[in-house]
């Protein structure tokens, strides 16, 4: 066995600050000079360094000084194939598609492609602090071996599966229902379960599935329950009226995925931008999740994600965070939660009742202000529980996967230092509330250049220089 210890600034989170109104210091914990002690990956201990170091006194212990030490980044909602694609100008979603991203991903049928582009994936999402992630591959099974092969050369975490799709897009793109099945069974028996993989049935949105293939899914979740279901959900006005073409005896979008039995546990819905007040209660009901996506929706103009509506103590729905490259235009987790944020002020003042006083909400519009405390939750523990991996990894308890990420709080833009100086006089945080402004100003003021370090398992994959 092979352990190690990890000393630091530490933090994490043990509940939900959504939770804790008025007190979001409640769902976290700080600690100026903390230890985590690491056996074969896992951690075996966690708490303030003089406590854990008396008891663990034979450990070599690595210090990362200067640094704010928080959970690896849980990205939700990702497509491995649109790496080389982020950044492409001046489409919204389904005229982005077919010009940009379909002849991309079908570049990923070519295997020595797929390597190339899995390790490019794989290696952005290190340099942006995200060591989980929940991805889309392709309609061709190689991109998903490659994937998963190339996670499993890193230890990293991955859930993915094959893209299924046998409508509304290129002929040489769309595949059957049969192959699907039959190919999705045997990437099943050969990456789910193996190491840290994880599969997902994968259909890719409502609008590309025939009733043949979202038959075909729920019998792989019949067949596999323990497995994941990965899919879009109401993310663009015209693919929302697509879909109510498609499955015309469907009243909403997320009735498509209900009608086959779908929807519940490990089910992810990307986006859900346009999804009804009464969907969302049924998301919640079940325990379905939704991954909000705003770099995405920003930047091919979908729309603004109701943060306030899922985030709804009464029927509260499970969530991650993604960023969706390549519809999103950066691998980063956290400007992921720099565009969160000014998504959740605009609605903010939609709901304050200064435009539209009927529509007055106070506490929904409360909602959608993400504080350091919200945001940081939703891209680490937050976004465990929103997969249902919350039981293997997302924060510092004993017992789960040691990946994390050292951040440089003055790191980003030429201002960063001299603003974080404010806070802290030019020396590290002091105190839980002096670490979560610090962080704010990581989220906001920052961006990737603030990710020193990324540790997989108790192993440093990254350093950033």
């Amino acid at each position: 066995m092979t352990t190690v210890g990890i000393r630091g600034t530490f933090f994490d989170f043990v509940d939900d600050p959504w939770k804790h109104v008025g007190n979001e210091q409640a769902a976290a914990r700080f600690h100026q000079d903390g230890l985590m002690v690491v056996a074969d990956g896992v951690i075996e201990a966690f708490g303030p360094y003089e406590k854990i170091a008396a008891a663990h006194s034979s450990v070599e212990v690595t210090h990362i000084k200067d640094r704010i030490i928080v959970p690896g980044f849980i990205d939700g909602h990702i497509h491995l194939p649109q790496t080389r694609v982020l950044g492409a100008y001046g489409e919204q979603l389904l005229p982005w598609l077919q010009k940009w991203v379909y002849p991309e991903e079908l570049k990923y049928r070519d295997r020595n492609y797929a390597r190339e582009g899995a390790k490019r994936f794989l290696d952005a999402l290190l340099a942006s602090g995200t060591t989980t992630c929940q991805a889309f591959t392709s309609s061709s099974p190689v991109s998903t071996e490659e994937l998963f092969e190339e996670a499993a050369r890193r230890n990293m975490r991955v859930i993915a599966g094959l893209t299924g799709i046998d409508r509304n897009a290129p002929a040489d793109f769309i595949d059957t229902p049969e192959n699907f099945y039959r190919d999705s069974k045997r990437l099943i028996a050969q990456y789910h379960n193996k190491g840290r993989n994880l599969y997902a049935i994968t259909p890719r949105f409502a609008f590309g599935a025939s009733p043949e293939l979202l038959k075909a899914c729920q019998r792989l979740k019949h067949e596999h329950p323990d497995c994941w279901v990965n899919t879009h959900i109401s993310e663009n006005p015209a693919e929302c009226s697509g879909v109510l073409v498609e499955h015309p005896d469907c009243q909403d979008y997320l009735g498509v995925y209900e009608k086959f039995g779908l929807v519940g546990p490990k089910f992810s819905g990307g986006h859900g931008v346009y999804l009804s007040n009464n969907e969302f209660r049924r998301m919640s009901k079940t325990g379905a999740a939704v991954v909000f996506c705003p770099c995405s929706n920003l930047f091919l103009g979908s729309g603004l994600f109701r943060l306030g509506r899922a985030t709804d103590p009464e029927h509260r729905v499970r969530m991650s965070f993604g960023t969706d490259v390549g519809g999103g235009n950066r691998f980063s987790m956290i400007s992921v939660l720099d565009d969160a944020y000014k998504v959740g002020m605009c609605n903010n003042t939609l709901l304050d009742g200064s435009i539209d006083p009927a529509r007055k909400d106070l506490a929904e519009a409360e909602r959608n202000k993400l504080s350091p405390y919200r945001g940081f939750w939703s891209i680490t523990l937050g976004g465990a529980e929103g997969l249902y991996i919350d039981d293997k990894l997302g924060n510092f308890e004993p017992g789960k996967e040691a990946d994390f990420v050292a951040l440089d709080p003055n790191g980003g833009q030429a201002a960063q230092a001299w603003h974080q100086s404010l806070i802290a006089d030019g020396a590290g945080p002091r105190t839980m509330d002096e670490a979560a402004s610090m962080l704010f100003a990581v989220m906001m003021v920052g961006d990737d250049r603030c990710v020193d370090e990324t540790w997989v398992m108790g192993k440093r994959l990254y350093k950033k220089n």
